[in-house]
């Protein structure tokens, strides 16, 4: 059967130089060359065979990879294919939705990121006694970028350099001969710009010293405006005054700041001129728009060179009066020709007048310009009277729509009479409890002018008020050398004790300079109070610096969590930091008094009974447990205590009124992020 069908098959072989393939792969070892020359008698013109029409059915198509478009499109409109099409184009559509709602949710639930001048310690430098580079004896630019490696060792985010511009170095340099240049014993421009260049390279930030309210007598504006030139004429304030033998019947009674009449005779323009500082620093006058234009033009300068802030100092002195009226004495039954005194006067007249705060707000507008680019805010700091109420210097902050300084620095702590934990705690609180709604604190233990923590308190009290300086909330400002526990210098000769130069080993003039002296002397305890030294010292000062600010920096309860005091007395203060969401807090238990022995259980009945100390200012207790009922300091001694709990002290009843935060946050667990809404 299946012999007779093969027969009846008709196929046809058509008659050609090689053999049609109709589906088949060619035999490769077929040879054309054969086929060629074989007989055509060999090969049937033609072969019939008969086929069913079943047989010869096209077979059903299928998909195959590779099918043309034709082919694609027979596919493309059928069901299974379009429904499984149209679910996966919706799928898509609904994960884009859903991953662009989570992204601005995400933002919109986001705490604002900190600002890099919130983000950690800045560093107060006073470059004449820093470094020296070329050994005459007065630290210079180059000297600071020798010790870079330093101030990045310590975890510091910004160097915050006093005034080098180019001066006759009169109080400390705070009068410029020049605003666009740098004094020759600092160095030049560019040593400046390649100073500034490392500091960035390590990912620091740098702000600069600016003094606004005077110049120096040197001052080629000065000169100018002595010899009434041009525009120049009315640049600095000047009044009629009478001149007989040396001494001179002045406008009024007022008094600068280091005593004595305010008011100077200039023999060239026959006047006198004002001055609230030395008779060498005359004060400009900022009723003359073109002077504030000037001060405008040199922020602009600066800002144009890298600079990523500026301290603005004695703002408060930017107006007088115009009706130039004596101040009211102080004690009305004195003598009024006895006065010479500056706190003799109440200054009315001479600060704080009406419009300087809209100066100082200038000074802002200008340096937002320069602030529009991403990771380039410029910082602006100004000083306030301190001596004032703290509402006036509240004000230094700005308000919710027009904004001034982003902080005015706080000198409270420095300001202290005496030392006590009841006298910090008022000081902490005082700040916090009148500080704008948020703003961002600030901290202040140390400056060039005023002396420094051992010589104001004593050596033993270093430690603690360093960790006080770097637990609390804000910005901490270290004033150089702190770090090690300098003390003053003990010379007659020297104004300002805190400037002695820094310790920085024990070699001859403790490593300051390479020279046969410096500029003042070195400290005579620096063979033991030195960088070096302290570097290798487990328990020293500078090594219990740096562990605090690693705390500071990575420790979100104390970077930007609650603050709640919980206790004080003469002896401790006691306060906790801590983070909603959070369960770790930190609880900090100083000592500014005598030994003491306090129940913190009993303070705070919730609180575990045991706690674990995470810092401590003698190291070799640091990791042990308390018992949080009987917990004792010695004099000077600072504990960072760390516990577990679920109940924050902020949302208790007892403590509200004297818990802050300034940049309220949450902490999420499940996402390891941040959110704003608690």
């Amino acid at each position: 059967m299946v012999d007779e069908e093969a027969k009846s098959l008709p196929m046809e072989l058509s008659e050609k130089g090689g053999v049609e393939n109709n589906g088949f792969v060619q035999n490769e070892a077929f040879d054309d060359r054969e086929t060629n020359t074989s007989s055509q008698d060999e090969i049937p013109k033609t072969c019939a065979v008969d086929v069913s029409p079943a047989a010869v059915a096209e077979p059903a198509l299928q998909p195959y990879a590779g099918m043309p478009k034709e082919v694609l499109l027979k596919f493309s409109s059928q069901a299974r294919y379009r429904v499984t099409r149209e679910i996966l184009f919706w799928l898509i559509i609904a994960a884009a939705v859903l991953l662009v709602s989570a992204t601005i949710a995400i933002i919109a639930l986001s705490p604002k990121c900190l600002h890099w001048w919130q983000d950690g310690p800045i560093y107060q430098v006073y470059p004449r006694s820093y470094k020296d580079s070329n050994m005459d004896g007065n630290g210079d630019l180059k000297g600071i970028q020798e010790k870079l490696d330093h101030i990045t060792h310590l975890n510091i985010k910004t160097i915050w350099i006093t005034s080098f511009y180019k001066s006759p170095l009169k109080e400390s340099g705070y009068g410029a001969e020049d605003f666009y240049d740098i004094d020759p014993m600092f160095g030049s421009m560019s040593d400046f710009e390649d100073l500034l260049a490392s500091i960035h390279d390590r990912g620091l930030k740098v702000i600069m010293d600016l003094i606004p309210n005077h110049t120096s007598d040197k001052h080629h504006w000065f000169q100018l405006s002595r010899n009434r030139t041009g525009k120049y004429t009315d640049y600095y304030i000047w009044q009629d005054c009478m001149q007989a033998g040396a001494a001179i019947t002045a406008p009024n009674n007022w008094v600068s700041v280091y005593g004595n009449s305010s008011w100077q005779y200039d023999d060239v323009r026959k006047q006198c001129y004002f001055h609230q500082f030395g008779k060498e620093q005359p004060d400009l006058n900022f009723r003359n728009l073109a002077v504030q234009q000037e001060i405008h033009d040199v922020i602009k300068f600066w800002l144009g060179k890298g600079v990523d802030g500026f301290s603005f100092v004695a703002v408060k002195f930017l107006l007088e009066a115009t009706h130039l009226r004596d101040e009211p004495q102080v004690n009305k039954s004195q003598n009024p020709e006895s006065i010479t005194a500056y706190s003799e006067l109440y200054h009315d007249y001479t600060t704080t007048q009406v419009g300087m705060h809209d100066i100082i707000r200038s000074f802002r507008e200008t340096m937002d310009q320069y602030s529009t680019e991403p990771g380039r805010y410029r910082f602006m700091g100004s000083d306030s009277d301190e001596n004032e109420d703290i509402e006036g210097t509240m004000v230094y902050y700005g308000t919710t729509f027009v904004q001034e300084a982003d902080f005015p620095f706080n000198f409270y702590l420095i300001n202290m009479k005496n030392l006590s934990g009841s006298s910090v705690s008022e000081a902490v609180n005082m700040w916090m409890k009148n500080m704008p709604e948020g703003k961002w604190p600030n901290w202040v233990v140390g400056s060039p002018n005023t002396d420094r923590i051992s010589s104001r308190f004593g050596n033993e009290y270093v430690k603690v008020i360093n960790m006080l300086l770097l637990t609390l909330p804000g910005t901490p400002i270290t004033y150089y050398g702190e770090e090690i526990g300098m003390e003053n210098v003990a010379s007659a000769n020297v104004t300002f004790p805190a400037q002695s130069p820094m310790q920085w080993n024990s070699n001859d003039n403790a490593g300051f300079t390479e020279g046969n002296s410096s500029w003042i002397p070195v400290n005579s305890d620096y063979q033991s109070v030195n960088a070096e030294v302290q570097m290798a010292q487990s328990n020293s000062t500078l090594n219990l610096y740096r562990e605090l600010t690693l705390l500071h920096n990575n420790e979100l309860p104390i970077h930007r969590g609650w603050m709640c005091s919980i206790w004080n007395d003469s002896d401790v203060f006691v306060y906790v930091r801590e983070l909603d969401g959070l369960d770790s807090v930190f609880m900090m238990v100083l000592n500014f008094g005598q030994e003491s022995t306090i129940d913190l259980k009993a303070m705070v009945p919730s609180l575990p009974s045991q706690a674990v100390i995470r810092l401590s200012t003698n190291f070799s207790n640091t990791g042990n447990t308390v018992d949080t009922r009987i917990i004792k300091t010695e004099a000077g001694e600072g504990l960072v205590l760390e516990y577990k709990t679920g109940k924050p002290v902020h949302n208790m009843e007892a403590f509200q009124e004297n818990c802050f935060v300034s940049e309220k946050a949450c902490y999420s667990s499940a996402f390891n992020l941040l959110y704003m809404n608690c």
